[in-house]
């Protein structure tokens, strides 16, 4: 990419935010690196460490404000780990290369030659830094509205994964009062390097697999065999006679593992 101007910097930003800056020079500032600083002492800029500082609390009150619309009934017990979930390295790194912020920064020659531009860290701080410019330029509503529309996959994210959470404690709920069993769940298999682990796990309800299904994670598969072997009962049915989506039914008993769930 051409080396931009900081003009078109900033209006590179606004074009990919859906949004104009009331203030401008803070939106550069946003973009601007202490790296670059120490190259151009004397120029006049700032690099965007108090930006991001601030950009931090904004972005927490925003996401912690459409947590509380989306879970009214939610403790703040509950809801800090959720927004934990979206405001952090990973979450925001992944929002600004969506954006393509790290083509826009200012950085200097040694943070440029060492991969600055795809650093998550770099990329999550300018994220932050670029929010607090829109706060301090024209005050949380179209902050509200950048989150809304930047943060909506996060967003939706969390809230199907709750979707999902409940499943282990409907099927033991509903197994103690049917069967007066405990559902028991035993790993099948892992596979796939440790950075992007499958796993396969079954449940188990007295001498019977349920349910088996894959997941990225232990949690993730329990859940989803879970709400398969939710699902048969639910319809009066033993393991075999049918298939729920997305799992595989196990057609007969694993070896097993007496652990409670």
């Amino acid at each position: 990419m051409p080396t931009l101007q900081p003009s078109e910097r900033v209006k590179a930003l606004e074009e990919r935010l859906g949004t104009t800056f009331t203030r401008p020079e803070l939106a550069l500032t946003a973009l601007t690196h202490k790296s670059w600083i120490n190259e151009h002492r004397g120029e006049g800029f700032q690099d965007n460490e108090r930006l991001e500082f601030l950009g931090d609390a904004v972005l927490n009150l925003a996401v912690g404000h459409r947590l509380m619309e989306r879970f009214p009934q939610m403790k703040e017990g509950e809801l800090t780990p959720l927004r934990a979930r979206i405001v952090n390295e990973e979450g925001l790194s992944r929002i600004a290369r969506r954006l393509a912020l790290g083509e826009l920064l200012q950085l200097g020659r040694g943070e440029e030659l060492s991969g600055g531009r795809e650093k998550s860290s770099l990329l999550a701080n300018a994220l932050e830094a670029v929010f607090a410019a829109m706060y301090l330029g024209s005050g949380l509503e179209p902050v509200m509205a950048l989150v809304d529309r930047h943060f909506s996959e996060a967003l939706e994210g969390v809230a199907q994964a709750l979707g999902r959470q409940d499943y282990k404690t409907k099927l033991q709920e509903a197994a103690q009062e049917r069967l007066k069993l405990t559902p028991r769940y035993q790993i099948v298999s892992e596979t796939g390097p440790d950075h992007e682990k499958i796993f396969e796990v079954e449940v188990v309800l007295g001498p019977d697999v349920y349910a088996r299904a894959t997941g990225r994670s232990k949690k993730d598969a329990e859940q989803t065999a879970a709400h398969a072997a939710l699902e048969l009962l639910d319809r009066g049915e033993k393991p075999g006679q049918g298939v729920a989506q997305g799992v595989t039914l196990a057609p007969a008993p694993g070896p097993k593992d007496d652990t409670p769930a």
